[in-house]
């Protein structure tokens, strides 16, 4: 019998599978590196970023607004109604996949013109039939987070990726093995998507025949007044999307600006590039970053995404209460946490690139890529936090109208900088972007609550994020000069180890030193957070906090 999840226990089992989610992926850009040549990669990862920008028009924000519209009308005792509402999001869904498929495969060759991507043809084709499910499955997730069972949509989520990963490596080593080459190498790896896809809905369809069982025989439980109640429901298609897209264009729009960032730059590299690199180089860069660097910072983010999950209901209840000084304590909180844990990784990530990239990856190339794009992630987690909390606000469109000057603004710088100085101008576009959406968000909130994030002690923190960071780069910079007669990998292993306990360490002890973090600190975290801060830190302290 599928029991529904308690808030806690739902907000868990979301943010256990985006971590999930977030690392196969990665995994599955290692093998890239070994398995295909720059062209190979560059092929892959453009049909890859395309095919996610497109889901994720397709999808953002809708799954959340057909399970809000679910809950409510179970909640109000109209179970006919969400029956409506879920045709009607199949119906929408179906039509979206076969219109977006279609398209992805028809238009292919014109998308390799536009963007001088070689050989991307048969990729973005492989790609192509995976958007045919997902728009439906997106459809499901969200009519079981309605019905409050949200195992369904995370047991899927990870099922797509273990087949994606495990499907596409193995059909492209037996491609490559026969001798085919990288252009269809891309494509078998790009064709992981769809065995992904099939996987996923084949989960969702499991967990669907079981509730309408269920269902079935709760409905043989009540009157016949009830049954006759469960078919008679008339609601317009018109009116139920209206609904729908009322209240998740905005959210569409916010989640979509990442994606947007590396479609645009996959796109237009090899043309805005073109006064500043060869077209062998340009390939090789591209190469690197789309796979090395889009890889690695896609790890810091996963903090921001766990905690958006979990603080928009926290902040949406205190706000609907009217509740302002628990609405200022809970933001306040919740971009400290990212200050104290997620802004670390992504400053260990950078200053320790050079190892990292060299040990998952066949060499160290594109490391200055990795650090900068690792580096503006920091922003990333600080821009996708603030979104969090203007939604707990009930003000989504303010996110959505600061994430359009913010995509005009990368537009226009990238375009002003990439032909002078390549893919890092592309990378600065890309951090203004963060940047302004971060700064027009933080505006918006305190014009509610008054953030007090750590008030005076800013300096301080930003003395104990600088002298990890010199130290740390001293650290590996001298690991690799003492290791340099060792194999590649251990001396990469070797330096980003030691740059990891020299980071870590370092900036525990200021942390703690310059009373950045404070007992009283660690006990307004969460639980699991402040049992890890309080096992840390109570050496530093006098008093246990």
């Amino acid at each position: 019998m599928l029991k529904k999840d308690s808030l806690i226990k739902g907000t868990l089992i979301l943010a256990a599978a985006a971590l999930i989610v977030r690392f196969l992926g990665l995994f599955q850009r290692i093998p890239l590196d070994y398995m295909l040549g720059p062209a190979g990669q560059a092929a892959f990862n453009s049909a890859n970023t395309i095919y996610l920008l497109l889901l994720t028009i397709a999808t953002g924000g809708i799954p959340l607004s057909i399970s809000r519209m679910i809950s409510t009308r179970y909640a109000l005792g109209r179970p006919d109604e969400a029956k409506r509402i879920y045709k009607a999001a199949l119906m929408f869904g179906t039509v979206t996949g076969v219109l977006l498929a279609t398209a992805m495969f028809v238009f292919a060759p014109a998308y390799e013109r536009i963007s001088k991507v070689p050989d991307s043809v048969l990729s973005l084709q492989a790609i192509a039939p995976a958007l045919l499910l997902f728009p439906i499955i997106a459809m499901m997730r969200g009519y079981f987070q309605g019905r409050q069972i949200m195992s369904a949509g995370g047991i899927s989520q990870i099922m797509e990726q273990i087949l994606r990963l495990i499907g596409g490596i193995g059909l492209a080593l037996i491609v490559l093995g026969w001798g085919w080459g990288d252009k269809y190498g891309a494509a078998a790896i790009a064709f992981g998507s769809v065995l992904g896809s099939i996987g996923a809905f084949s989960v969702m369809m499991w967990f669907w025949r079981k509730l309408k069982k269920q269902d079935q025989a709760e409905a043989v439980k009540s009157s016949a007044i009830e049954q006759d109640k469960l078919q008679s429901s008339n609601l317009p298609y018109r009116t139920i999307y209206k609904e729908i897209f009322r209240t998740s264009i905005p959210a569409v729009v916010t989640a979509m600006t990442v994606q947007f960032l590396y479609f645009f730059d996959m796109t237009l590299f090899m043309r805005l590039t073109q006064a500043f690199y060869n077209e062998n180089s340009a390939t090789r860069v591209l190469a690197d970053y789309t796979t090395k660097a889009m890889g690695i910072a896609g790890i810091p983010p996963i903090l921001a995404i766990a905690l958006g999950a979990s603080i928009i209901p926290v902040i949406s209840s205190a706000f609907s209460l009217n509740n302002m000084k628990e609405v200022q304590r809970q933001s306040s909180l919740v971009m400290r946490i990212v200050c104290f844990t997620g802004v670390p990784v992504a400053l260990l990530l950078t200053v320790a690139s050079y190892s990292v990239t060299g040990l998952l990856f066949t060499s160290p190339g594109g490391s200055g890529t990795v650090a900068m794009l690792t580096a503006g992630a920091i922003f990333q987690i600080t821009m996708m936090t603030s979104n969090s909390i203007l939604y707990g606000l009930n003000q989504p469109k303010l996110p959505m109208n600061h994430t359009f000057i913010g995509l005009g603004l990368k537009v226009v710088s990238s375009i002003a900088l990439a032909p002078v100085l390549g893919v890092y101008g592309l990378i600065i576009g890309s951090t203004i972007c963060f940047i302004v959406i971060t700064m027009l968000n933080i505006r918006a909130i305190n014009k509610e609550v008054k953030l007090n994030v750590l008030g005076s002690k800013w300096v301080a923190y930003m003395v104990a994020i600088a002298v990890p960071a010199l130290a740390g780069w001293g650290a590996e910079y001298g690991v690799l000069a003492l290791t340099d007669a060792w194999a590649n990998k251990l001396s990469y292993l070797a330096a980003g180890a030691v740059t990891s306990i020299v980071v870590g360490g370092l900036y525990i002890v200021l942390l703690a030193a310059l009373r950045v973090i404070t007992p009283e600190d660690v006990r307004s975290f969460p639980g699991p957070l402040r049992k890890v801060l309080n096992l840390i830190l109570k050496p530093f302290y006098r008093k246990a906090v």
